[in-house]
């Protein structure tokens, strides 16, 4: 039975990534904390609003250097703290201290792109790829096939997703699309594939553009999908070794 081998968050969309044992999942909504914040650059109208697409932010695929960047939150009092193997050490409050962000990660950002200039965060609303509040799968049998066509040492993390699982053949996660899986106490719906971006070739830890994820998955598999995107249906707690079933 395929079970969660571990769980992961991004705060700040693009920008950090954090482990966690256990989260609590509630219907409708993306996992706690994850995309709570963006960063939008300045040929972007993204404002706290509404949901916007990817291309309105500073995100991986443009800027590798950003795949580095780890991630501590404290969710009592909304504080991150953000880790950079060329920055130092930096805590502050995203939703008050933009300036101090933005000056802390301009060294490691490509200066010929459009530059970051604010933070957003939507009330209620992580700033998932998605249009609709989604939590993101990925089975690590099928990173390995990928990973034994590129390096042993691919990292899962170059995915960015919620869950990571094992316990089920290769490639049989795109099978539950439309079907509804029971996570630990939580149920979701798979609603579809996810197509992968240049965000996918930074090496989560250097940063820096180091293996063709892309060029692999269409030369080996026929296309550039890796992971499922799904939404939760029952709310319920998560952890890690917890069992996975389509119910």
């Amino acid at each position: 039975m395929p079970t969660v081998q571990a769980l992961w968050r991004h705060p700040i969309k693009g920008h950090s990534r954090e482990s966690l044992d256990h989260v609590y999942l509630t219907e409708g909504q993306t996992m706690p904390f994850d995309r709570r914040w963006a960063v939008a650059h300045e040929l972007s109208d993204a404002d706290n609003t509404a949901w916007s697409p990817c291309q309105a932010f500073s995100r991986g695929s443009r800027t590798a250097s950003i795949m580095g960047i780890s991630s501590k939150t404290e969710e009592a009092t909304g504080q991150v703290t953000l880790y950079h193997a060329e920055l130092p050490e930096l805590t502050f409050d995203p939703d008050r201290e933009q300036d101090a962000f933005l000056a802390w990660v301009r060294p490691i950002m490509q200066t010929k792109l459009a530059q970051s200039v604010r933070i957003v965060r939507v009330e209620g609303r992580g700033m998932t790829d998605t249009d609709y509040p989604s939590v993101s799968l990925i089975n690590l049998n099928s990173h390995a096939e990928v990973a034994e066509k590129i390096s042993p040492d691919l990292s899962p993390l170059r995915w960015r997703c919620n869950i990571h699982f094992d316990g089920l053949d290769a490639w049989k996660e795109f099978d539950w699309v439309g079907q509804t899986i029971r996570v630990g106490e939580a149920e979701m719906k798979i609603e579809e594939p996810i197509e992968r971006c240049l965000a996918t070739t930074a090496n989560p830890e250097t940063g820096e553009r180091d293996a063709d994820t892309l060029g692999t998955l269409m030369r080996a598999f026929d296309h550039i999908n890796f992971g499922i995107c799904a939404t939760v249906t029952h709310s319920g707690r998560v952890a890690m070794g917890d069992s996975i079933e389509v119910v």
